[in-house]
């Protein structure tokens, strides 16, 4: 049977974050995409100038109609909106158990932009963060997470890895990519202990939607049997891989004035 991955996300016009960029990249690493919105963005590669929420009704409503036909391998949370919404996602997460959960706690946009109010951050931490299985914030959203300050050092990024833990998800992958320097450095960390992962940094204006597309890199590859739930090495650095060869081959897309998308088919054209 084809492998199965839903995304559970805001939209982006521009194509290079939100649902756009997830389904590209369940496609580009072979994986069918589904997907439920849960808001809709005026978005270009130069920043956001509105956001239009779904009712959270008819998010569940969504949510629901498709789990009711179609078996879904692993599920990709990212931007939700309104702590309404993440209730009522964390509601059928609970009911239907669609494959493991992938959370990326969507709060800000590459342009810097504030995509959620601290009551959906309240209610991602009460509420989502027990049924993920691993969960992929950025320093900032790590930092919003635990009411703190962001992280400075890869020491600090560990601490903050398992403070996150002890709210609940099974795994929490904490993305470093804020904290400069010639490496990205990435930190996981799970019952089984630490892993810190390295990959060399790539000087590109390229950069928008690089945390949907590495945790919906991450979902695809779950859904097709590649790691997982305590086993997240292989299936992080595969997918670390494959984020890295799209930030690269970003800036030869040309699209926009802003930061331009990642280039989630370099693999093929």
């Amino acid at each position: 049977m084809t492998a199965v991955a839903l995304t559970v996300a805001g939209s982006d016009p521009s194509g290079g974050a939100g649902i756009q960029a997830d389904l590209k990249t369940f496609s580009a690493l072979g994986v069918y995409g589904t997907a439920v919105l849960t808001a809709l963005t005026a978005q270009n590669t130069r920043g956001v100038t509105g956001v239009h929420a779904v009712p959270a009704a008819f998010v569940g409503d969504q949510l629901r109609t498709l789990l009711d036909d179609v078996p879904v391998g692993a599920t990709k949370l990212g931007m939700l909106g309104t702590a309404d919404v993440v209730r009522e996602v964390a509601a059928v997460l609970a009911e239907r158990r669609p494959g493991p959960v992938v959370c990326d706690p969507v709060m800000v946009a590459t342009s810097g932009d504030r995509l959620v109010g601290q009551d959906a951050v309240d209610a991602i931490r009460t509420h989502l963060l027990p049924l993920t299985a691993l969960v992929t914030p950025n320093v900032p959203e790590a930092a919003a997470l635990l009411d703190g300050p962001p992280a400075g050092t890869v020491d600090a990024m560990v601490e903050q890895a398992r403070a996150l833990l002890a709210l609940g998800p099974a795994a929490v992958l904490l993305k470093g990519g804020h904290l400069g320097g010639v490496e990205s450095v990435d930190v996981l960390v799970d019952a089984g202990g630490v892993l810190v992962t390295r990959r060399p940094r790539v000087a590109t204006s390229a950069t928008h939607g690089t945390g949907c597309t590495l945790s919906s890199a991450i979902a695809a590859l779950v859904a097709r049997g590649i790691g997982g739930p305590g086993a997240w090495e292989p299936v992080v650095e595969q997918a670390r891989d494959y984020l890295q060869e799209a930030l690269a081959a970003g800036e030869s897309l040309g699209i926009g004035s802003g930061h331009g998308p990642v280039h989630h088919f370099v693999r093929w054209w």
